[in-house]
């Protein structure tokens, strides 16, 4: 389901909208933060359909896009319903990403695109690329002058705190990138070397928000509804994107449009309605990434994700985690809710 746009009545008062760079934005979006394997097209379809304001690409490498590599041109492929949509690029190369947000923009026309200088995984770093860059702002600063010059679309930012401890300085990164041409600039406020480790410092987020004229979207730590309204009562940010709590939980956005708009928090979903619409996760991707059996093999970790928390869910997961094809998932859906069925 697809909630509107959401009230500004609970906000605190020092909270100001700000403008996001697509069209229409509302007061306080919701977005769907990019992640490699997990903010495909189906999952973005779900989570759109469940309240996010936003949804963006995974982020794909400029390299592959400037060699046209099949894969990779893929991922930057969406359907209209997804709109609004950023296509995140990444790499530590000024004149490859310049190719590529060019690309982007002729050939997938998204409403923005997205750098990331955030990403901490070790194979993306070692070629500078991702949450790399924060050792180099010299090259962070030419990078987004470069992008920007290649594309008439808003380009926009997210990044950590830092490369570390020792060069941890958010506001300083974030007033760098600003100068530089971001729009709009995300932090997850958690260095480089903290991955996903210990807690994200909102309180940063605050900071960057009170030193930028662009607006801020926050990110880290984002589980519940309660958690969104606290980081916008916290921060003041322009917006929140939502990471890995949305994983198996795309009611998250559902949820936080609810509070946020003052309204009652819907109840929890059932094992019926997880498994519904697991299953609707699962048909869109046999649609959108092929009836294979690679795109089964891809998908056991979101049946894992949606099974979290059940009654029983170590076993299920064991057996869904051995299917072969989505109708065997199903079978299990519909053995595990027999007995609930008899009680009814």
């Amino acid at each position: 389901m697809k909630i509107g746009s959401i009230a500004t009545a609970e906000a605190p008062k020092y909270f100001v909208p700000m403008k996001l760079p697509y069209p229409s934005p509302p007061a306080f979006p919701l977005i769907l933060a990019p992640m490699a394997g997990v903010s495909e097209a189906p999952f973005r379809q779900i989570c759109r359909r469940m309240g996010a304001d936003v949804v963006l690409s995974e982020f794909l490498s400029s390299e592959a896009i400037r060699r046209r590599i099949r894969t990779t041109l893929e991922g930057a492929e969406f359907e209209t319903v997804e709109r609004p949509i950023g296509i995140q690029i990444y790499g530590a190369d000024a004149n490859a990403m310049a190719e590529a947000a060019a690309l982007i923009t002729e050939h997938y026309q998204p409403e923005f695109i997205d750098i990331n200088f955030g990403c901490p995984v070790k194979k993306v770093v070692q070629r500078n690329g991702g949450s790399g860059c924060l050792r180099d702002m010299n090259l962070v600063d030419h990078i987004i002058r470069a992008v920007v010059r290649a594309t008439h679309l808003p380009v926009t930012v997210k990044t950590r705190s830092g490369w570390n401890d020792e060069s941890r300085d958010p506001v300083a990164i974030a007033l760098r990138m600003q100068d530089a041409g971001a729009k709009a600039f995300t932090l997850h406020a958690r260095t480089r070397t903290q991955m996903f480790s210990g807690k994200a410092s909102w309180d940063e987020i605050a900071r960057v928000v009170e030193a930028l004229d662009i607006p801020v979207v926050g990110n880290g730590d984002l589980e519940s509804a309660a958690d969104i309204v606290r980081m916008r009562d916290h921060t003041g940010c322009a917006g929140a994107m939502v990471g890995r709590g949305a994983f198996g939980n795309p009611w998250l956005f559902r949820d936080g449009q609810a509070l946020l708009a003052g309204r009652p928090s819907p109840p929890a979903p059932d094992a019926a309605e997880r498994f519904t619409v697991a299953l609707d996760h699962a048909r869109l991707a046999l649609r959108l990434q092929g009836d294979t059996r690679r795109t089964v093999m891809e998908f056991r970790k979101h049946l894992g994700w949606y099974t979290r928390g059940l009654h029983g869910s170590s076993a299920l997961r064991q057996r869904l985690f051995q299917i072969e094809s989505i109708a065997e998932a199903e079978a299990i859906f519909l053995e595990y809710l027999e007995p609930v069925a008899q009680v009814a």
